[in-house]
């Protein structure tokens, strides 16, 4: 990439930053961005409240463009947990139904779904085996009463990318939707809803999508939107919202109807101008670099000793990586690397690395050099 394009990234100046998968950093047009509304809060009070909803707007349309949707097809929303259990909270269950997972899901795509043992749904889940779900495992679980089935983009523990477009091509024809928790995926990698026949996707802005916490979004698609009704009412939920009056609960007509109040337009600022700013470079152009330089991440992992437990076949492999070693553990080798002023994880056991395009091979191989064999 670029220096101009990682001159965008103050982090870079005192940090190997290697930990997208938890928290971006944030560029300096999404710092801009977020600066000029508070500015236009700060010096003009509501004066220019039609140009800040246009602002949130512009966000959403890039959002769509993102994943291959429809603007409409947007709900804005403070995070993943929040939009997955709109959509867990929001379908129509009966007793006897089950939701289809993996047990090596981020707790986001865990609790929303297990709490509804209380009305009578099982919650199913295919076990991870040396950093693999396997996807015809996970597919054997459903039956004639699943109504969901929910997997992450990538998983977070392992880096695995799930095979979205296997899966749902043989989830087609069922009378079930396939709902994507996209965080860890969204950002780094290409994906595209209706193509795919993905039925609902939640994410936040804060990883790979380098934009603030607490501004994400929530997907459905036309028969998902027809099943989950919203189960939030407030004032900017329904019809007639704009001229303050009390009406009778009438929904309105599209995603907006998730969106109970005020929105943050803070917030949305900066995501629009991350998402721009990956729109610029190219998702793919972004793909092709990142699974180069975790390849490059790989072997020198390694050729040191570590065991790479995220899978790196071509339709799998993701810019997460997680390793162990075996004289060593992940969180001393966590604090020897930030210790280094290099920022990685550890999860689940595991030493998990998550570059973004701006990263560099040198700065991989610093990295690499400051570990252990």
């Amino acid at each position: 990439m670029t220096p101009e394009l990682r001159a965008l990234f103050p982090i870079t100046e005192k940090f190997i930053y290697l930990n997208h998968a938890a928290v971006a950093p944030l560029s300096k047009r999404v710092v801009s961005a977020m600066h000029e509304q508070a500015e236009e809060v700060a010096r003009y009070g509501t004066r220019h409240w039609p140009k800040w909803m246009a602002g949130v707007e512009g966000t959403r349309r890039s959002l769509a463009r993102l994943i291959g949707a429809r603007s409409q097809e947007i709900a804005l929303m403070p995070n993943t947990s929040t939009a997955l259990a709109s959509v867990a909270n929001g379908y129509p269950w009966r007793s006897g139904d089950n939701v289809v997972t993996a047990g090596s899901e981020f707790p986001a795509n865990i609790y929303p779904w297990m709490r509804l043992r209380e009305a009578g749904v099982t919650l199913r889940m295919a076990p991870e085996r040396d950093g693999r779900v396997d996807v015809s495992e996970l597919l054997g679980l459903v039956d004639g009463q699943t109504r969901i089935v929910t997997v992450s983009f990538v998983q977070y523990a392992s880096g695995q990318r799930m095979d979205l477009e296997s899966m749902a091509e043989a989830l087609r024809g069922r009378d079930l939707l396939f709902v994507v928790d996209g965080i860890q995926g969204l950002g780094a990698l290409p994906l595209d809803v209706r193509a795919w026949g993905i039925d609902a996707m939640a994410a936040d802005g804060h990883k790979f999508l380098m934009g603030p916490e607490g501004a994400g979004f929530l997907y459905l698609s036309p028969r998902a939107f027809d099943r989950i009704k919203p189960t939030t009412v407030g004032w900017m939920s329904v019809k007639g919202w704009a001229d303050f009056v009390v009406h009778p609960i009438e929904w309105r007509t599209d995603m907006t109807r998730f969106e109970p109040g005020t929105l943050n337009a803070i917030g949305y600022y900066g995501l629009g101008a991350a998402v721009d700013t990956l729109l610029e470079v190219g998702i793919d152009r972004i793909q092709r670099y990142l699974l180069d330089l975790t390849d490059h991440l790989v072997e020198g992992l390694r050729s040191k000793g570590f065991r790479v437990v995220s899978p790196r076949n071509p339709r799998e492999k993701s810019p997460i990586v997680a390793c162990v070693h075996d004289r060593f553990a992940a969180d001393d080798l966590f604090r020897l690397l930030d210790g280094r002023n290099v920022i990685a994880a550890s999860r689940a056991g595991r030493l998990r690395f998550a570059p973004h395009f701006y990263n560099t091979r040198d700065e991989i191989d610093t990295a690499l050099s400051y570990l252990p064999a």
